[in-house]
């Protein structure tokens, strides 16, 4: 009787872990959610990705204009450029802990 209710406990508590900060592998969310306009590999260079002017995350000189906490505003809230949406936001898509790891994922861009 008691192994069923450890069960149920631990699994409940394993949803609650992954809905309250577990991140997600970011490869895996780069790579569903990103990488169409920014490449899969940081560059920019998709068809998407030019037409809209995204940066090359592989140049150091972008990395170093660019806080942590900008990059975390822009996936959350979204980018707009001269009034338009150029990147939607995705605050609603992935929690806190996702995009920390988004970020820390586009840093490892760099050349």
């Amino acid at each position: 009787m008691k192994t069923p209710i450890a069960l149920t406990a631990f699994g409940m508590i394993m949803i609650v872990s992954l809905r309250n900060g577990v991140a997600a592998d970011a490869a895996a969310n780069w790579n569903q959610h990103c990488a169409s306009c920014h490449g899969k590999n940081g560059k920019g260079d998709t068809t998407m990705g030019k037409k809209l002017g995204v940066k090359d995350y592989l140049e150091a000189k972008f990395q170093a204009a660019f806080s942590d906490a900008e990059m975390e505003r822009a996936i959350k809230e979204g980018v707009k450029t001269n009034g338009k949406e150029t990147m939607r936001p995705f605050g609603n898509k992935f929690s806190d802990p996702d995009i920390k790891a988004l970020v820390a994922y586009i840093r490892s861009f760099k050349k």
